[in-house]
């Protein structure tokens, strides 16, 4: 992935989880990083380690910023745009997993749902368009094998992962012309906190993984680490014909799904 060298990545929800994993990858091919993230000691942390991967530091940007808020977001790109100057990746990766159903939810837990998985990476492409356009660069959203595929108890996480797929689609047919490419990812169960943020504990975690063993095709939840070298991937010139794709990364997840199956 030499081709990431020298470049700007701007990565969202860097502080833990996938989106740190990615920092961390792309620091590694000396990618040049603006993260962002509410948790500011977390994202000093996924910076330190950015630093042991070769990145000098003054090429890690910390922004601790809540995306939910419009101001805030327009602070982070203008903060990156001011340190270096250009933009040539962006990584939309922030979310969060609230479970509800139709029965259960309420216009709160959606707005909530939906202001961080949907807003901000749609505020954050559109803000970043003119300089992704400028550097011919690429944006990697992260989804969800939600956004394939139904599942109970999780409808505005699934709402929100399917429009992400659907914008992903739009912005690539409008910006392929421009020399843009934006591609999505699509993960199945991926070993970090987020369910745990969710409501889960950890007895419901551990039963959750070990379910996972059914669920999944290859018997396994995933690594962040196999999601970053996927994202780094199409992020880097390595898949330059590639554009208006969500990609599953699912150990099969989504092959397996029946009405019947327990999420």
């Amino acid at each position: 992935m030499t081709s990431l060298h020298g470049k700007v990545a701007l990565v969202t929800g860097a502080s833990s989880g996938i989106g740190a994993e990615v920092a961390k990858h792309f620091a590694s091919y000396g990618c040049y990083l603006a993260i962002t993230g509410r948790n500011s000691n977390a994202l000093q942390k996924t910076a330190q380690v950015c630093q042991a991967n070769g990145l000098p530091q003054d090429k890690v940007l910390c922004i601790t910023a809540d995306l939910t808020i419009e101001a805030e977001m327009k602070t982070v790109l203008e903060k990156t745009i001011k340190h270096f100057n250009s933009l040539d990746v962006l990584i939309n990766n922030a979310g969060i997993v609230n479970p509800d159903s139709i029965e259960t939810i309420t216009l709160q837990n959606f707005d909530a749902v939906f202001s961080i998985n949907v807003r901000a990476p749609f505020q954050l492409l559109q803000l970043a368009s003119p300089h992704l356009i400028k550097a011919k660069g690429s944006v990697v959203n992260i989804s969800s094998v939600t956004g394939k595929r139904a599942f109970p108890g999780l409808l505005s996480y699934c709402m929100s992962k399917s429009t992400i797929d659907h914008m992903t689609a739009c912005a690539a047919q409008e910006l392929a012309i421009k020399g843009v490419r934006v591609n999505a990812v699509n993960p199945g169960v991926i070993i970090t906190e987020v369910h745990k943020r969710g409501g889960m504990s950890d007895e419901m975690y551990a039963k959750f993984l070990e379910h996972c063993k059914e669920t999944h095709a290859m018997g396994r939840p995933g690594t962040v680490d196999e999601v970053a070298k996927l994202v780094t991937f199409l992020a880097s010139n390595e898949s330059s014909y590639i554009t208006g794709e969500s990609i599953a990364i699912d150990g099969g997840r989504h092959v397996l799904m029946s009405s019947q199956q327990k999420v």
